[in-house]
Order: C-alpha cells, then sequence, then structure tokens
C-alpha cells in the first residue's frame, strides 16, 4: 500500500498548533483565498463587504478554534464547515431568509396519521357552541357512528328523541356556518 501525500494545509496546522508562527502566516495566505471563494459562492446574495466581513470571522474563528482541530482528520472539511457555518449566522444577522415554496416537496412530504388537527379543532369550536346534550348526541352519531338506538339508550332518551335533536342540532350548525341568525 502507498503512503497518501497529505495536503499541506494539514501539515501547516499541525505545526502552526505547537507553535510555528511562519506555518501559520503560511496556512492564511493559502487558506484565505479559497475561504474568499466559498462565502462568495455561498453568499451570493451578500454584498461584497459582507463577503469579506463573513471571511474575517471564518478567519477568526479558525483562529480561536484551531485547537479543536482532529489532527489525525483533514483539515478542509474542518475550514469548509466553518465557513458555511459562518454564512448562515451572516444571513441571520442580517434578518435574511431563504424560502423553498412547499410546492416542490408538497408530494413528498409524509401527512400524519388521523385526521387534519385544523378540522379536528373547527369541529370541537362548533361544538362547542352547541348546548351539552346537543353535542354529545351530534359527537356520538357523526364522529363515532352510534346508532339512535345506543344513543338513546346511553342517554335515557326515545329514539325519536334523538333524531330529533341530532336534526336541529346539525341545522342550528349549518346556519351558523352560513352566517345565519339563530
Amino acid at each position: 500500500m502507498t503512503p497518501t501525500r497529505s495536503d499541506p494545509w494539514d501539515e501547516w496546522m499541525r505545526a502552526a498548533n505547537r507553535g510555528d508562527r511562519a506555518a501559520y502566516a503560511q496556512l492564511l495566505r493559502a487558506i484565505a483565498p479559497v475561504l474568499r471563494g466559498v462565502v462568495r459562492a455561498r453568499g451570493a446574495s451578500l454584498g461584497p463587504e459582507e463577503c469579506e466581513d463573513v471571511v474575517q470571522d471564518v478567519l477568526l474563528a479558525i483562529h480561536m478554534k484551531r485547537h479543536t482541530w482532529d489532527e489525525g482528520a483533514p483539515l478542509r472539511p474542518w475550514l469548509y464547515a466553518i465557513a458555511r457555518h459562518k454564512v448562515a449566522d451572516a444571513f441571520r444577522a442580517r434578518g435574511r431568509r431563504v424560502t423553498v415554496p412547499m410546492e416542490d416537496f408538497v408530494d413528498t412530504l409524509p401527512a400524519a396519521d388521523g385526521p387534519d388537527p385544523g378540522t379536528v379543532r373547527d369541529v370541537n369550536r362548533a361544538l362547542a357552541s352547541l348546548d351539552p346534550r346537543a353535542a354529545e348526541i351530534v359527537r356520538a352519531a357523526g364522529l363515532h357512528g352510534e346508532s339512535a338506538a345506543e344513543i338513546a339508550g346511553r342517554l335515557q332518551m326515545t329514539e325519536g328523541a334523538v333524531r330529533v335533536a341530532l336534526h336541529r342540532a346539525l341545522k342550528l350548525l349549518a346556519r351558523r356556518r352560513d352566517g345565519g341568525v339563530e
């Protein structure tokens, strides 16, 4: 197996972490133009001055956190990650948002199992506007599928009274939905 040639950036950073100021200066001269390109590409909508500010933030972060770099890992991904995060920070600080139309993903986003929460909320709100007994009858018949006989037995009513109460409650809900007067 042939030994792989290591990236000079890795070597310069290792030396810099051991106190070699010349290696550190050489590293900064080498990475600054590359990072500037990364920042300009990722922060395309930032102005030139803002991009330069981000580059300076990246270089400062590298300086402050260079001791956290794992010397057994390649340096470039670590540097690029810092640049990506600083560009994102710049967008957040400036209040800019990247928006993606939901229509592009509607077919791939999983829908939660069960009823639509908005519909459930609307139904509960409508039922809360009824008197408790009428709301219970509508809930039992319409939502739980109970028969008039089952509801009548549970509520100690006649089947005819349950049907009349259900009809009146549904008629009232329809009037309210349509903006009619009670």
